[in-house]
């Protein structure tokens, strides 16, 4: 039976972005000094020199990478039809700009597949067991929010119902590893329960990492231009390069939490410990994709098809078919089970997604893969991970990382306290670090605060 209800589709939004397109790319020599250097030319460092840019204030961003996106990356030279590589889905169409600013851009936005399937075995779930699923998956969830609200942060596991039966492992696998990159027991369920609701899910047709290239165009980057060395103080920030110092008035740092947390790019004088530690219980779970081309559609599957199947273990994936009506599927692996897979290396991820499927569509199906790729974005040395989420107890890092350290302000993902892991989260929180910053600088002045909705959307994951 399909499910048309898109509780386990949410967890899919995670990284994120593409090539540099028409990007005004910097020749040399660097600029060497700018009002305001973003650090990282991914989703919230594009919409950061947007920001400031449109504040007609100089910018620069310095990116670590060959290319513009981050996380987000969309690959089109492998297969016959864009792969996003990182991040795939968006959120919130009445109100993300990003929609807006793509269709103005002249790209394809289309809404995520309204039914799912459940496998069981080779066959897919019927009508009651899809209900018994759907009732498991609420009861965990209303689980989680309860729990929530109490005085201590717990992790999600340890507040599940105990007598979720046959599918016990599918809503972990849900709620967990398919969400938020990692088991439940390693994510806060303050985090989970303050998620917010990420089930209206649209994807760009061009690619997610195309969009973010496209927007950004015009903007002055510096690809393959590391920041080694940020020296900061109240008044300034001196920002060391292979190509020389860039000095600044203020700068958006916009670098994973994994990257942060590494000591990958070195502070004079070093990080306050108290953004150190937030940026630890930040920590990046693990998300891949497992590209395979399958001519023919051997699986019988839909265009955009969304597959899972009822697992008793964490060894189990979810199955994007027939990507765009092409033959292109991705099987998604997540979470202790994907960070183990991955470090096992390409070879070893496509072994287990062609196994996977002939478990659940037959070895003649397996055997149909003409083409493979998998990405392994924990091994990517300028992301270290695919997306954010809270240890138990460390929910309250996620404002302790918006904090002003000097004139530095931090963006990302990971800065959002309800849209962590998602693109949106990125670009939202580019904006207001940007904000900030002019602010700081003294080009923007502080406006009477905006009326704040009414009612505050609810997430959940069978709705």
């Amino acid at each position: 039976m399909t499910i048309t209800r898109r509780g386990f589709l949410s967890a899919s939004a995670a990284v994120a972005l593409t090539p540099a397109l028409g990007a005004r790319v910097l020749a040399a020599p660097l600029p060497r000094e700018a009002d305001i250097v973003v650090i990282g030319a991914g989703a919230a460092g594009i919409a950061a020199a947007r920001r400031i840019m449109a504040a007609n204030r100089k910018v620069i961003v310095v990116e670590a990478s060959g290319q513009i996106g981050g996380r987000c990356l969309t690959d089109t030279a492998t297969f016959e039809v864009p792969f996003d590589r990182g991040a795939r889905w968006m959120h919130d169409p009445d109100t993300n700009p990003m929609i807006k600013l793509a269709r103005a851009a002249g790209l394809e936005i289309y809404t995520a597949p309204i039914g799912q399937k459940i496998r069981i075995g080779r066959r897919n779930a019927r009508a009651g067991e899809t209900e018994q699923f759907l009732a498991a998956l609420v009861r965990a969830n209303r689980a989680i929010d309860d729990a929530s609200r109490g005085r201590l942060d717990v992790s999600c596991a340890s507040v599940l119902p105990k007598d979720l039966g046959d599918w016990a492992g599918t809503a972990e696998f849900v709620l967990g590893a398919d969400f938020a990159g990692k088991d439940l027991k390693d994510l806060s369920a303050i985090d989970k329960a303050r998620a917010q609701d990420r089930m209206a899910a649209l994807a760009c047709r061009q690619g997610l990492g195309t969009l973010i290239a496209k927007l950004g165009e015009q903007l002055p980057l510096a690809l393959s231009m590391p920041a080694s060395r940020i020296g900061w103080s109240n008044r300034d920030v001196t920002v060391e390069t292979p190509q020389g110092k860039i000095a600044a008035r203020a700068a958006v740092v916009t670098v994973s939490s994994n990257v942060l947390a590494a000591g990958n790019i070195k502070f004079m004088p070093d990080l306050p410990k108290r953004q150190l530690d937030a940026a630890a219980k930040l920590s990046l779970g693990s998300y891949d994709h497992i590209a395979l081309q399958l001519p023919g559609n051997p699986l019988g599957l839909a265009r955009d098809d969304i597959i899972i199947e009822q697992s008793s273990s964490t060894r189990t994936a979810l199955l994007f078919a027939n990507i765009g009506a092409s033959s292109l599927c991705s099987v998604d692996v997540a979470g202790s089970f994907g960070r183990d897979l991955a470090a096992q290396g390409e070879p070893a991820m496509v072994a287990f997604a062609v196994e996977w499927l002939g478990k659940l569509f037959g070895s003649e199906a397996a055997a149909a893969v003409k083409k493979s790729s998998a990405t392994r974005w924990n091994a990517a040395p300028f992301a270290l991970g695919a997306m954010s989420s809270a240890v138990p107890g460390g929910q309250p890092s996620r404002k302790i990382l918006t904090e002003p350290i000097g004139c530095m302000f931090l963006a990302g993902e990971a800065t959002h306290e309800t849209l962590w892991g998602t693109v949106d989260g990125a670009w939202e929180s580019g904006e207001r670090a940007a904000e900030a910053a002019l602010r700081k600088i003294g080009a923007l002045r502080d406006n009477v605060a905006a009326p704040v909705p009414a009612a505050k959307r609810r997430r959940g994951a069978a709705q």
